[in-house]
């Protein structure tokens, strides 16, 4: 058992914990929690031993072994496989000894302890662990020098679960994978024989892998039964009833108090006064709980775009002459929310790129709307800024003619305060230049925005807050992301990139979840693309009945949808042109014209997409 008992801790006077204590049984999975800045990961080299307590105690049971990934991982020449199986230092040593031991007594121990940790069998359990974090057979091969820092932090992590402590200690594990492999991590650690603590701001981890959550929150640990949904609910029940004690504590002071503010001078009277003032004396102060910092996102909403904003036809894409993805037939609409799964090394991130006009096609056509803007988000992006350079810095340089409130302002709309506004980047935290990013990619209010991983580094409330942006948001969003709490709230399509190609996948994010975790590979259980190229474009014979109908069935409540959104936008904007004011300036009634003049088409467009398209599923029904 992890006994924290009654620990103090202070970095530069700042009190971090205070009286703080907890007892974690052998064998729990407990999910560490608390806002940024509480002293999460000051925990885990409390327990490691690394910092020394102010106060208090932090025992294990005797030569219990601890585990944890480093911040970084170095590259070798050693292979990815030989790296995770040194990482088992006891099998590592016997092993070395076995070569050289020359006294029978020394080898008959050698060999009876390797049997006992199944050292035969440790070849392919690191393999099956390294195929779980996205290596093929033959990337295992490779020296961890071929690898970029993200991915050889993935090494470290497969040699830590490789070596099986008895505590096993991560930080953000999931931060440099991607949905496969978090979802692997997720399964791994719930049947992990050992106690594990799992710093996570994935909501869905937190959920399936951990039964326990230990909360940090001023300065002292409490621990709560159950994943996180259920920690929030009891947790704001909680909250809820401490307000209400409070709420009534103050009216009874305040009872209490009126009493002795008009009697205290009365004789008569001064006696039951005395007694209140004793009374007063005696509360004990029931404080209401502060209000969470909660810091929206302020994404800029587009202009209306006729539909569709993007199309691609036959497209061929690739790097260097090589083919990634080809003969892709895609379209997107201005109300789209697009995911996009498949296994680490797919495409997902070239398609991204293909979108995003960072990647030029080898063969095909891309049509886009002539007004179109684009924002695109990816992991690297937080690691291109200026790290000498201030946020407000970064924002000056696409806004110059801007005045300071303004640039202020709009570095508040994505949580970054006035404090924040003038620190130099690179004394940022991850999750602050996340926003910074995330601010810079919507700046133009794009019509196209595209974001690859992009709650790395948020924690859960600014992951929420994304959430809703997102879900606010008036352009098309095309999604790649290990967060499955994300995808749900915000994607209404889905799209596989595998095996060269891009299609629709017909069921949800379970159904694909399910598949990942059976290691099911066989094509009858994945949409695979169309002779074409088309996404779902399967021959009429092979393509089950069910599925076109659940296709077209989609298809027309997307185009309903469509209309509808362009129906409100009219009406929004004949109650602009009915208004007499706006002819008083010309320059603006003329844009406003304009702009009805394009919704009214784009309203036609769409009218005739949705007819089209109930006149297909009409057809499919009665088949």
């Amino acid at each position: 058992m992890l006994r924290i008992d009654d620990i103090s801790y202070s970095i530069a006077g700042r009190p971090l914990f205070e009286h703080a204590s907890a007892s974690i049984p052998d064998g729990h999975k407990v999910g560490l929690v608390g806002p940024n800045g509480a002293g999460k990961t000051t925990l885990f080299r409390l327990i490691r031993g690394e910092l020394g307590l102010d106060g208090g105690a932090i025992t294990l049971p005797p030569r219990a072994r601890i585990g944890g990934v480093a911040q970084e991982a170095p590259g070798t020449a050693t292979s990815v496989l030989d790296t995770v199986l040194a990482a088992d230092g006891e099998r590592a040593g016997l092993m070395a000894e076995a070569e050289s031991a020359t006294d029978p007594a020394r080898i008959a121990e050698i060999q009876t302890r390797l049997a006992d940790i199944d050292a035969w069998s440790a070849e392919a359990r690191a393999a099956t662990i390294l195929r779980g974090l996205g290596f093929s057979t033959q990337d295992q091969a490779r020296p961890t020098a071929d690898y970029s820092g993200g991915w050889r932090m993935r090494v470290a992590l497969a040699g830590v679960l490789f070596s099986q402590p008895d505590l096993l200690l991560l930080d953000e594990p999931t931060n440099y994978l991607d949905l496969e492999g978090a979802l692997w991590l997720e399964s791994y650690l719930a049947r992990y024989p050992h106690t594990v603590i799992v710093i996570s701001h994935d909501r869905d981890l937190l959920n399936r892998a951990v039964g326990h959550i230990l909360h940090l929150e001023d300065r002292r640990l409490v621990l709560y039964s159950g994943g996180y949904d259920t920690f929030a609910r009891t947790r704001a029940e909680k909250r809820a009833l401490q307000a209400a004690e409070a709420r009534k504590q103050e009216a009874r002071r305040a009872h209490l108090q009126s009493f002795v503010d008009r009697f205290r001078a009365k004789a008569s009277k001064a006696v039951q006064a005395q007694a209140r003032i004793k009374m007063l004396a005696r509360m004990e102060p029931i404080t209401a709980p502060e209000e969470a910092k909660f810091h929206r996102f302020g994404f800029p909403q587009p202009d209306q775009l006729s539909p569709p904003i993007v199309a691609l036809d036959g497209v061929t894409v690739g790097y260097e002459g090589r083919a990634v993805l080809r003969r892709l037939n895609l379209r997107i609409d201005q109300d789209d929310r697009i995911a996009l799964l498949g296994r680490n090394g797919q495409g997902k991130s070239t398609l991204s790129k293909l979108l995003a006009g960072r990647l030029e096609p080898m063969e095909g056509r891309i049509a886009r709307s002539g007004k179109l803007r684009i924002g695109y988000f990816a992991q690297h992006q937080v690691d291109e800024l200026d790290l000498d350079e201030t946020p407000i810095a970064h924002v000056r340089r696409l806004r110059p003619d801007e005045p300071p409130a303004r640039l202020r302002a709009r570095l508040a709309g994505f949580g970054l305060m006035e404090a924040q506004a003038e620190t130099r980047v690179g004394q940022l935290s991850g999750g602050q230049k996340a926003r910074l990013s995330l601010l810079l990619a919507t700046i133009d209010a794009p019509h196209l925005l595209i974001l690859d991983e992009p709650t790395n580094h948020l924690d859960i409330e600014s992951r929420e807050a994304l959430t809703e942006a997102l879900n606010d948001y008036t352009g098309a969003v095309v999604l790649v992301s290990h967060d499955m709490h994300l995808l749900n709230l915000v994607a209404d399509r889905l799209w596989l990139v595998d095996q060269g190609g891009v299609s629709p996948w017909q069921g949800d994010l379970d159904d694909y979840r399910k598949m990942l975790l059976a290691g099911d590979e066989k094509p009858e259980t994945r949409p695979a693309a169309g002779l074409d190229g088309k996404p779902g474009a399967k021959p009429a014979a092979r393509r089950p009945a069910r599925d076109k109908l659940l296709e077209l069935r989609a298809e027309a409540r997307r185009a309903e949808e469509r209309v509808e959104k362009l129906a409100a936008m009219l009406e929004k904007l004949d109650t602009i042109m009915s208004d007499p004011a706006t002819y008083d300036d010309a320059q603006k009634a003329e844009t406003w014209g304009r702009k009805h003049a394009e919704a009214s088409e784009a309203m036609l467009r769409a009218e005739s997409l949705w007819m089209e398209a109930l006149e297909q599923l009409e057809k499919a029904e009665r088949a």
